[in-house]
């Protein structure tokens, strides 16, 4: 049985993870427009959308939205909501795993083959997917406890540097009053979104309580103004537009002295992709134990669900290989288009988890 503090760390996993890409993006690009605003209320309704799903979710203790479904919907309803969540948390790793072969050739490796660098990643993501829901939270909190101290290093290093321009922050802050803007709060809210892999870890849960919802707010609200505030403090409010992955370029423009690692891009890429291929296999095994559960349940016979697993990890791996094919543009596209569905399919998620609450509270009265 999991214990409280592996509902914290699924949250701190997608907090972190949200610098990374199309979140900073998103808000940068409407700096000017609004993204000051979508912030407050992007943690508004993060924190409300965390207090709703852990209140129904308790409801449900040992059971997966399989089960959970599978208890109170048609089968003609269930089952293909399950498979578009599945696909959902399929191309969340994927879109990990696809910007991250783009950072390591840009900063790290040029000269290293696309496909070498996916296929090293999918081998590590493939493997480790498989591996039980319980021991993926302790891996979990262990790749957390080694991570979370390289990054907030970063951070100080970052703002405490000469070179941050507190001026280049003071001017975008002049445009916070302008209306909140659609796809800066769907961005931001996936900071917030940690708590939906609850789907599949909430078997491993039993009687989940949460405590102090304020800090999960505030620590999302601080993450935010990092997160876009930072990058443009370093390269300006005009010049942070030459740049695709903000905080990358912000890191590799650190130095260290002191230390036998002078560049702090190497600190700050070993974190994160760290941290990212766990999120990718979290994301992974919650997409593949969904489709799992539309399978004939192999109960006794451990070979056909080896089986079964191999064949939709390959299908996982085999999609990723293909979108490869998606340039810098359309891969920004993709990621931005999936948070909008991610958002929508988080609320369509909570109010089918109060109507089954309902139905299966009236079942029993």
């Amino acid at each position: 049985m999991a214990k409280n503090r592996y509902f914290y760390c699924l949250f701190v996993m997608n907090t972190l993870i949200n610098i990374l890409n199309f979140t900073p993006r998103e808000l940068i690009d409407a700096r000017f427009d609004g993204a000051q605003s979508s912030i407050l209320v992007a943690v508004a309704v993060g924190t409300l959308f965390i207090y709703l799903f852990t209140r129904v979710i308790h409801k449900f203790p040992g059971q997966g939205l399989p089960e959970i479904f599978g208890s109170a919907l048609p089968k003609l309803l269930a089952s293909p909501l399950i498979f578009v969540y599945a696909v959902l948390w399929y191309m969340a790793g994927a879109l990990i795993l696809l910007s991250f072969v783009d950072i390591t050739l840009r900063f790290i490796s040029p000269d290293t083959g696309p496909y070498a660098i996916m296929f090293g990643f999918l081998a590590v993501v493939c493997l480790c997917s498989r591996i039980d829901s319980l021991s993926l939270l302790y891996g979990l909190e262990v790749t957390l406890g080694i991570t979370i101290p390289l990054i907030l290093y970063t951070i100080v290093k970052a703002i405490i540097n000469p070179d941050f321009s507190w001026d280049a922050v003071l001017e975008v802050m002049t445009h916070s009053l302008h209306a909140p803007d659609l796809n800066s709060i769907a961005a931001a809210t996936f900071t917030f979104s940690g708590y939906i892999n609850m789907a599949v870890f909430n078997r491993v849960f039993h009687g989940l309580k949460l405590k102090h919802l304020w800090i999960l707010s505030l620590e999302g609200f601080l993450m935010l103004l990092i997160t876009f505030f930072v990058p443009i403090g370093y390269h300006g409010t005009v010049g942070i537009e030459r740049h695709v992955y903000t905080w990358f370029s912000t890191a590799d423009s650190i130095r260290i002295e002191a230390f036998l690692i002078e560049r702090m891009l190497y600190v700050f890429y070993f974190a994160c992709i760290t941290l990212s291929l766990v999120s990718a296999i979290i994301q992974w095994h919650v997409g593949k134990e969904l489709l799992l559960s539309l399978l004939p349940s192999p109960s006794g016979k451990p070979k056909t669900k080896l089986l079964q697993e191999l064949v939709i990890l390959v299908l996982f791996a085999s999609g990723a290989l293909a979108l490869m094919r998606l340039d810098q543009y359309n891969l920004n596209m993709l990621g931005v288009f999936l948070q909008h569905i991610r958002w929508y399919g988080e609320m369509l998620m909570i109010g089918l988890l109060f109507w089954c609450y309902w139905v299966v509270r009236g079942r029993r009265e």
